[in-house]
């Protein structure tokens, strides 16, 4: 556990909160719904920063996670990521397994959010460790933004780099403006669910309940999936500023003048099932 000090926040935060959900058919394997005081303490998971300063990653005191990107006078950019202990989240042969959380992305668009790119995300857990064998290890983007767009993206990466079945380095990608209210500034709950008991195997990627992108088993060939998912994997939660997706997408893919720094990226709960 890293111990961080804890600072005033200092953003408008909408605290709806809700409980983790039970989910028919599912049992709750793991979950952290970041319950603690505004203090020196907090959570379940491993801190891997940017930076360990208490402005770019905290509790609020109200059961929210916040990571926030700050610009300093010289015009350089902090931020900070978060992941899990655990290495072994995993669907059993013949099973169903969700990986879920309810974040609020940057309430910020246009100009300002030039570079911001929240995401939500897994890795094959033989990475940690190694670092030489990505993609073949697997990666599940729940959720990703970019630049205050109101759409987030699901995408698969496997196989090698460049090219390969997962069409890397941009992955089997999917997308979906945001159901019911825009993606900036509201909860949603971003799941994906890995899928073994039925063939072929697939992956599905949804936002409140609503689909929007699936990739099977035999899109990749059976090699390919088997490393990319049939093990263990861990959870990582952060907010980038720049970098290749941004530069991919829609708007600027590194932060200008304009970008307004310190918009925070909220996260009320991160939770893992595995089917009855």
């Amino acid at each position: 556990m890293v111990i961080l000090p804890i600072a005033t926040l200092c953003w408008s935060l909408p605290v709806i909160r809700a409980a983790i959900p039970n989910i028919p058919g599912f049992t709750l394997a793991w979950g952290d719904d970041f319950i603690g005081g505004a203090n020196t303490n907090w959570g379940t998971g491993e801190i891997q920063t940017y930076t360990s300063r208490p402005e770019n990653i905290k509790l609020t005191g109200d059961g929210v996670l916040q990571i926030t990107p700050v610009r300093d006078s010289a015009g350089q950019w902090t931020s900070a990521r978060i992941e899990t202990r655990r290495l072994d989240f995993q669907a059993a042969a013949n099973g169903r397994m969700r990986i879920s959380a309810r974040i609020i992305i940057p309430d910020i668009r246009d100009e300002a959010a030039a570079g911001y790119w929240p995401a939500f995300w897994t890795l094959g857990g033989n990475y940690r460790g190694d670092y030489q064998n990505w993609p073949s290890v697997g990666e599940f983007d729940i959720m990703e933004n970019v630049n205050g767009v109101n759409s987030v993206w699901g995408v698969l990466h496997c196989g090698v780099n460049p090219g390969g079945p997962c069409m890397e380095t941009d992955g089997i990608a999917g997308n979906i403006a945001c159901p019911g209210s825009p993606c900036q500034g509201n909860w949603h709950v971003y799941t994906i669910e890995v899928d073994r008991s039925t063939s072929p195997e697939r992956l599905t990627w949804s936002v409140d309940g609503v689909t929007f992108h699936t990739v099977t088993q035999t899109q990749v060939g059976t090699d390919t999936w088997v490393q990319a998912v049939q093990h263990g994997h861990f959870i990582l939660l952060n907010l980038a500023m720049g970098g290749a997706f941004p530069n991919n997408q829609r708007g600027s893919g590194t932060p200008i003048p304009a970008t307004v720094p310190g918009v925070p990226l909220y996260v009320d709960w991160v939770a893992v099932y595995n089917s009855n």
